[in-house]
């Protein structure tokens, strides 16, 4: 079995050298790496495309450039698609390492790393920040969107949806990676709701489908159901309504919150319930707007 690790790079970002140092210091590395720096600016669907046009393996192995894969991630894989002939694709996770500067970064990263350990086994998604898809189960699907998606946003998880219909994937909650970005406050917001939630109700509501796995899961609905508590209860100044959803917050995510203590300490609790809250609140407030778009882009596409 060939693999090829295809690194998008068209934003040059100064992670680069240590995600491709870890590349090819893992065990059992990829036959080949191809790293897609051109066209400048482009989104990663398209440079993922592109990567996955010029490999000439059986495998392709998708790796962020903001990445750095654990040793045996290659191993993992490369075991998962020999010992299953029906899997089309596997994927991973963030570890639960703080490399980063900042406590938003910190939070975010966590929480995607507790989010994927939660729904570990088969899906009907995919993640491209560390996940490989036969070559031919790819093709077959039609590669990533880069028409839709021409910047980042949930073009791995639109792909997923049909490479679905051409065999199993598999969430491996060990095949990780550490994850290097610098996240803000900010770009936080704006990709929990226009690159992210938007999108992804537009997706779900022409699908007719809503998926209760990863960032949906029933334990990830009841936090948006406290998160509305706490922003009635701080609304009509009922601090007693706001402390029993917040606990509740935390009782309902005891791994996250015990991660955050482990990594960041009490402080890290403290900081980490409110983005908490703000995180479950712009996806609630996604919802109508997705919606919308929607509605409109298939009335548009009747017309």
């Amino acid at each position: 079995m060939r693999l090829a690790a295809i690194v998008p790079a068209t934003d040059r970002p100064p992670t680069l050298a240590r995600c491709l140092e870890a590349i090819s210091g893992a065990d059992d590395p990829p036959e080949e790496v191809i790293v897609v720096d051109e066209p400048a600016g482009a989104g990663p669907a398209l440079a993922r495309n592109r990567g996955a046009a010029a490999a000439t393996s059986d495998v392709l192995a998708f790796v962020d450039s903001d990445v750095v894969v654990h040793h045996d991630a290659f191993t993992r894989i490369r075991a998962h698609l020999a010992a299953d002939p029906t899997l089309v694709a596997v994927f991973g996770s963030y570890d639960d390492h703080v490399q980063t500067t900042g406590t938003v970064a910190a939070f975010r990263n966590l929480l995607h790393h507790t989010v994927h350990q939660r729904s570990a086994g088969e899906l009907a998604s995919f993640w491209a920040g560390l996940g490989a898809v036969r070559v031919d189960a790819f093709e077959a699907a039609g590669g990533f969107d880069a028409r839709r998606y021409p910047r980042p946003s949930i073009e791995d998880i639109e792909l997923g949806g049909r490479l679905a219909a051409h065999g199993q994937i598999l969430l491996d909650p060990e095949l990780q990676g550490t994850h290097l970005k610098e996240w803000t406050l900010s770009s936080m917001v704006r990709t929990d709701f226009a690159h992210r939630g938007v999108p992804w109700v537009q997706l779900m509501v022409e699908r007719r489908d809503v998926p209760a796995t990863l960032n949906l899961g029933l334990r990830e609905r009841a936090s948006a159901v406290a998160a509305v508590a706490v922003a009635v209860g701080a609304a009509s100044r009922r601090p007693a309504l706001v402390a029993a959803a917040l606990a509740a917050t935390v009782g309902l995510n005891p791994d996250l919150y015990q991660r955050l203590f482990v990594r960041l300490g009490p402080r890290g609790v403290v900081l980490g319930l409110p983005l908490h809250v703000l995180h479950q609140l712009v996806g609630l407030a996604a919802l109508p707007v997705g919606a919308v778009a929607a509605v409109t882009s298939t009335a548009a596409d009747e017309r």
